[in-house]
């Protein structure tokens, strides 16, 4: 070891001297929502039955203190670890509590950095302990090291990361914005038959042909046709890889391996790649996957790679394209159908039959021509946010990266 990494790992602190334990029950049993911890490191709702719980055991979080998960036991390789910036709220007994002495001298936001570091996962994993299942207790988290440079440095960095993220997050917004703004458009064209007629007027409300349609039992414009995704879609199921397959670098000939969690908000996940080249589970960043199980019926796309085999991946037929077939899946009354479908069945899952067997207006084609330009204009706005959004986040990860290298200008010049 060199003397300067010696002299930086030497002036580490142990987190045991800088935070204090908190162990407020919830004894009043005031009225605070019960709250959850992902491995992504936010508080969430619990989805725990409380019915005939009693909640005066459960422990308080306040606004400002940390609460963790001791269980890291198939966890994926992460300790569920969170900083509380909302209201105050309850969680598990079984949880630890705790919070900085001293803002002024370790800042709690420098401090959850610390904790989303991939390094401090596998450090806290390591650590872990027990038989059946693994805990990292209050005990271990005191034995942590880590650099604590002046409050001005730490708060310099804060801002610089939240900078980022708020970046991120304004970002994410606007693409929702766009994708809300294209559903609106489908459900004014294909819903409520509201398209621009050869005047550029609204068709149904200025007085365009509508004939009625037994199946429906309603009017549909003239030349439109009611039909089922059977005879305009191709679905193709994903694969199973072992966990042993996956490779967190990518080699020639690899590509990458899309899991729901990659398609789940709030994710840092690592992405996987695999050595498989089969256009079977072959899934491009312009086409459409569906979630199988957990939550079923969501509509995923953007990415490519091959799929996995909790997903399927749903092919238009022409004069039916992706943008199409996309915003009539994520129109809520298809919605409604697809996840009434996956919760009728024994094991809640979304089936291919399902998927075929669903109804939908078969536009005529200059009209889905007109509505594609639209949809996919939106889409080429929302690939370029994606794209900046991943630049964002490999600065948030290099800005992580450089935590260990905070130390004092004169400890940085040694030889």
């Amino acid at each position: 070891m060199s003397l300067k990494s010696w002299v930086m790992k030497s002036t580490y602190k142990q987190l045991g001297d800088y935070i204090e334990p908190c162990d407020e029950k919830n004894s009043a049993n005031e009225p605070l929502g019960l709250r959850g911890i992902s491995n992504q490191k936010y508080f969430q709702k619990a989805k725990t039955n409380t019915i005939g719980v009693d909640l005066s055991t459960y422990r308080i979080v306040r606004t400002g203190q940390f609460a963790f998960n001791r269980a890291t036991t198939r966890n994926g390789e992460k300790i569920s670890i969170a900083l509380c910036q909302e209201p105050d709220c309850i969680v598990s007994p079984s949880y630890r509590i705790f919070k900085s002495k001293d803002e002024n001298v370790l800042n709690s936001e420098y401090l959850m950095m610390w904790f989303r570091r991939p390094e401090f996962d596998r450090y806290a994993r390591f650590r872990s302990h027990g038989s059946a299942h693994e805990f990292f207790d209050y005990d271990e988290m005191c034995e942590v090291e880590l650099p604590i440079p002046s409050i001005e440095k730490q708060r310099e960095i804060v801002r610089e990361y939240n900078t980022i993220v708020n970046r991120i997050q304004l970002n994410e917004q606007l693409i929702q914005k766009l994708e809300e703004t294209a559903q609106a458009v489908y459900k004014r064209w294909f819903v409520e038959f509201e398209f621009p007629d050869e005047n550029n007027l609204p068709y149904k409300s200025n007085g365009g042909k509508m004939v009625w349609n037994e199946e429906l039992e309603k009017e549909i414009p003239e030349g439109w046709k009611v039909t089922t995704l059977l005879d305009y879609s191709i679905l193709s199921q994903g694969i199973q890889v072992e966990v042993d397959e996956q490779f967190l670098e990518r080699e020639e000939g690899m590509y990458r391996f899309l899991r729901i969690i990659d398609y789940t908000p709030k994710t840092d996940e690592l992405p996987r790649y695999v050595n498989i080249n089969d256009s079977r589970y072959y899934c491009a960043s312009d086409e459409i996957a569906m979630i199988r199980y957990g939550d079923a019926g969501t509509v995923c796309r953007r990415f490519n790679g091959i799929i996995a085999n909790n997903l399927f991946k749903i092919s238009p037929k022409e004069p039916l394209t992706n943008n199409l077939l996309f915003y009539f899946l994520k129109e809520e009354t298809t919605q409604r159908l697809i996840r009434t479908s996956a919760a009728s069945s024994t094991m809640p899952a979304i089936t291919h039959a399902a998927i075929k067997e669903l109804s939908f207006i078969l536009a005529i084609k200059q009209i889905i021509k007109c509505f594609d330009k639209i949809a996919q204009s939106a889409e080429n706005q929302i690939l370029s946010i994606i794209s900046e959004n991943q630049k964002l986040k490999d600065l948030k990860a290099l800005l992580l990266s450089k935590m260990t290298k905070v130390e004092e200008t004169t400890e940085k010049e040694i030889a």
